[in-house]
């Protein structure tokens, strides 16, 4: 019988991209990824392509094995690694949009929207507030569990105006890539390259430069496009409090997020253990608080009746996909371009394709190919870490922060509203490549 070690090896060497299956396989992919694309064109919810080529695609590969009695068990290896990806992505997803719904509920944000709000802060002010909060919070938070906050943050502060909107989450989604790709544990690629000894600690940490400027000349030039006056407000509005058990749910968001890491770190699971553990201390809270509150019941289910399933669904579709292209040897492709123009031109390039197949598969094939980064490894290193991370934010969906946005934001920031003013983002992905090879290459810092 075979060992995971040998699967896993013939796996990592099929190649069936010259055959009917790699072919249709591909073709699937791009149409998918054209009515993915063309969301608000065709008014088709972005799941339903994304689902149907990522199950398509499998489906087929299952079906060229059994016509040509191929042995199954590199394809229900890889499958298998496939669900295991999904799962750390869904159920992490799932968790932070449940106390995302919690703190909804409890009038969390709507105390938030008041706070600011009243104060008179300007729509440019709280443009650049949520931005910053962004930047900083995603290290700790992720970049993900950020941007689905602070999106949040901008519906209850106007749902109305898209001229405020639109430019409000590109910058949240922007500033939590770019504030994710300093700390190891701020994106899942950054956390990829850190678990494999890429990189140390505190090697990530010389990315701050390059993140926090990069940002700062896409959210300068997107300031433009953000409308002057203040969202309304009623001065005889009733100010808005948070409710009972609201504070005590902050708190147990705060420590979920925190299990997550150190359940990754420390004890050796996947953070999506450290999150579920978190779910499961919710929803003992909300049976203590039932048991000893007046006539109010809460319901943990109702919050994860609300939650943006189109977006888990999304994630799942995309990510089978891109797995189903890399097992037929698509992605092997990529990784060979190493040899022929070398790391720095292929490593900006990685920013690119990111933000077109998702940053995760992408970065898992470099990881896998292990490409030669030349004399200053260490540098190229850090360098795909900050263009797979902050390359994401070029197309909406092409980071999980931007697919997060785009479910809390239906219909308002859509991948069109995005490429509206991709231009601005490429601006602040140029400057950050910039920074990178001036700091690292020219003056040898980091």
């Amino acid at each position: 019988m075979e060992t995971h070690e040998a699967v896993q090896q013939v796996a990592q060497h099929i190649d069936l991209t010259g055959t009917w299956v790699g072919i249709v396989s591909l073709i699937i992919f791009v149409v998918g990824y054209y009515f993915i694309a063309a969301e608000d064109k065709y008014h088709i919810n972005k799941a339903k392509p994304a689902l149907l080529a990522g199950t398509s695609i499998f489906m087929l590969i299952g079906v060229y094995f059994a016509i040509n009695g191929i042995d199954g068990k590199p394809l229900e290896h890889e499958v298998e690694e496939l669900i295991y990806e999904i799962a750390g992505i869904f159920f992490f997803l799932m968790v932070a949009m449940t106390y995302i719904e919690a703190m909804i509920d409890r009038g969390v944000f709507s105390a938030l929207r008041y706070s600011l709000v009243s104060k008179g802060y300007t729509y440019k002010r709280l443009y650049w507030t949520t931005g910053l909060l962004a930047f900083f919070i995603s290290p700790v938070a992720d970049n993900l569990t950020t941007a689905l906050i602070l999106s949040t943050v901008l519906l209850t502060i106007d749902r109305e105006n898209k001229h405020f909107l639109v430019p409000g989450a590109i910058n949240i989604v922007v500033a939590a890539n770019a504030g994710g790709a300093w700390s190891p544990f701020g994106d899942i690629t950054t956390l990829m390259v850190w678990v494999d000894g890429k990189g140390e600690f505190t090697e990530f940490l010389y990315l701050f430069p390059a993140s926090i400027v990069g940002w700062f000349v896409t959210a300068f030039l997107l300031s433009r496009f953000v409308p002057d006056g203040q969202p309304p407000f009623n001065a005889s509005e009733e100010k808005a409090v948070i409710q009972e058990g609201g504070k005590q749910i902050i708190g147990l968001f705060a420590f979920t997020i925190a299990m997550a890491v150190l359940s990754h770190q420390l004890l050796h699971l996947p953070a999506m253990w450290g999150m579920m553990f978190g779910l499961a201390l919710l929803k003992i809270y909300v049976y203590y608080i039932n048991q000893n509150s007046g006539p109010t019941k809460l319901n943990a289910f109702s919050w994860i009746a609300k939650i943006e399933n189109d977006t888990l669904l999304f994630f799942f579709g995309i990510l089978a996909a891109v797995g189903g292209l890399h097992f037929l040897g698509y992605l092997e492709y990529f990784t060979k371009l190493y040899d022929q123009f070398g790391p720095t031109v292929v490593n900006i390039a990685v920013g690119f394709v990111s933000a077109v197949i998702d940053n995760v598969p992408v970065m898992s094939a470099v990881l896998k190919a292990e490409p030669d980064m030349g004399v200053y490894a260490k540098e190229q290193w850090m360098l795909v870490t900050l263009t797979a991370g902050i390359g994401g934010s070029l197309i909406s969906f092409g980071s999980a922060a931007g697919v997060g946005v785009m479910g809390k934001l239906h219909g308002i920031y859509t991948f069109g509203a995005h490429m509206k003013y991709a231009w601005t983002i490429l601006a602040g992905y140029i400057v950050s490549i910039a920074i990178w090879y001036f700091q690292f290459i020219v003056l040898h810092i980091g």
